[in-house]
């Protein structure tokens, strides 16, 4: 019997990244075949995200996209899973008759049972259930990132309750897997050739809270540095109430830990973030910011704001503006506001114009662009270590590669013009020119 073609297109984060990969894990080599293109797939999963609105027409779109290899190739099933039916669950049936099979969050490593049941039916299916599912070092995944670098999931869902956000519904509560679950699956992923972990949770600073062993992100990384084949441990994502001074300590003195920290603020007024119910006001996230700078000179920052939530003025707007314009981050995501059925921020007043939103978010990523800049030009004539990651693609002329000041695929890159390296090698880099977000050097001798 020939093998079944599967392609899936994962959308959305890198925790949605690792579900994709549990689920092709799953697949038995001996009856199904894993593809790129999917064209020449009898199986195509699409893997969604339904976290704001522009995820969610992305998740839409991809699937009609995909469709027309039902009519026009040769697929006989297409498989929606992940938040966007794990969240619209009651109407997607009907909204998206094209699809053969929806699954929520939970039920990814049951894809081959759910699979099997559907090509033997002609009704479209649905399997959602609670979003209770942890993944640990057992399970079978096909890692899809680079040999050299893996994200591990620490934790799943959150209980933070921010009143914008609507993980909660759509990945349930905090749920830890254990500090040795989480050791063997990094162990075993060096022994695979990975030099970079990517710890990756909703809120890793919340890491053990709902276990009973005393499992903390502190414990779990002093482990973590002892296995002699990692080169990198980065972590995201830090909520700013949960960065411990044992942590800062932690990322500060072991070489293995990234000089880096991902710490989502969302805004730095004090109603906005009551309102959001955020944990830290403005005093508490400037002292936190200043003990990162003070302890980690060389740290890097990233952080998220939203702009635009309901009720924000033009004077509070302007506060967060200013506070960009400081230049405490090298890196900034900004997202405008999405109002969301099921939260407590899509019932508040003064919901402001999409107008609005769109003006202050350019306004904002400009501010930032001027500091990312000026950071960028500071660290011309230094030497850097940097992972090679093969060719640019602008030139295959040119090398390109990431520091421990690089996130995969959201921080930008170095452009390595002068001197040879294999892909996932690390080098000595001497900086020799940089723009808004990416650096330029050539590869030096030690």
């Amino acid at each position: 019997m020939d093998k079944l073609k599967v392609s899936l297109v994962s959308l959305g984060c890198p925790k949605n990244l690792v579900d994709s990969e549990v689920m092709l894990g799953h697949l038995p080599l001996d009856r199904y075949e894993i593809i790129l293109d999917e064209s020449q797939a009898d199986i195509i999963i699409v893997n969604t995200c339904a976290f704001i609105n522009d995820a969610k027409e992305e998740s839409v779109d991809t699937i009609l996209e995909v469709s027309d290899y039902k009519e026009q190739g040769r697929c006989q099933l297409l498989v929606v899973a992940g938040c966007l039916p794990q969240r619209y669950q009651d109407v997607l049936k009907e909204q998206l008759p094209e699809v053969d099979l929806f699954i929520g969050t939970a039920e990814g490593a049951q894809i081959v049972e759910l699979i099997e049941q559907q090509l033997q039916s002609t009704v479209a299916t649905q399997k959602i259930g609670t979003p209770d599912y942890l993944y640990d070092h057992d399970t079978p995944r096909v890692n899809s990132s680079p040999t050299y670098s893996s994200y591990v999931k620490i934790a799943e869902g959150c209980s933070n309750h921010c009143s914008y956000c609507i993980i909660p519904q759509l990945r349930g509560k905090l749920r830890s897997r254990s500090m040795a679950s989480v050791v063997k699956e990094v162990y075993d992923l060096t022994e695979k050739g990975v030099t970079e972990i990517v710890l990756i949770a909703q809120d890793i600073t919340d890491y053990g809270a709902d276990r009973n062993d005393g499992a903390t992100l502190e414990k779990l990384l002093k482990e973590l540095v002892k296995i002699e084949k990692v080169v990198w441990i980065r972590l995201l994502y830090a909520y700013p109430d949960g960065v411990s001074g044992e942590l800062i300590e932690l990322i500060a003195t072991q070489e293995k830990i990234c000089k880096y920290l991902d710490l989502p603020l969302q805004h730095i007024d004090d109603q906005i973030l009551t309102q959001m119910n955020r944990h830290l006001n403005e005093i508490q996230t400037r002292d936190l910011v200043q003990r990162l700078r003070d302890r980690i000179p060389d740290i890097t920052l990233r952080t998220s704001f939203i702009v635009g939530f309901p009720g924000e003025t033009r004077e509070q707007f302007d506060k967060l503006h200013k506070f960009v314009e400081e230049g405490y981050f090298e890196r900034v995501g900004v997202f405008h506001y999405s109002r969301e059925e099921g939260t407590l921020a899509a019932k508040m007043a003064d919901q402001v114009p999409a107008r609005t939103k769109k003006s202050r978010l350019k306004k904002l990523m400009k501010a930032q662009a001027r500091v990312s800049f000026n950071k960028n030009r500071s660290f011309i004539g230094q030497t850097e270590q940097v992972l090679v990651e093969g060719y640019s693609e602008e030139t295959d002329l040119l090398l390109k590669g990431r520091s421990a000041r690089q996130a995969p695929d959201i921080d930008g890159q170095y452009l390595i013009t002068s001197g040879l390296a294999d892909v996932g090698e690390y080098v000595k880099l001497k900086i020799t020119d940089s723009s808004e977000y990416d650096l330029i050097g050539e590869i030096v001798e030690d």
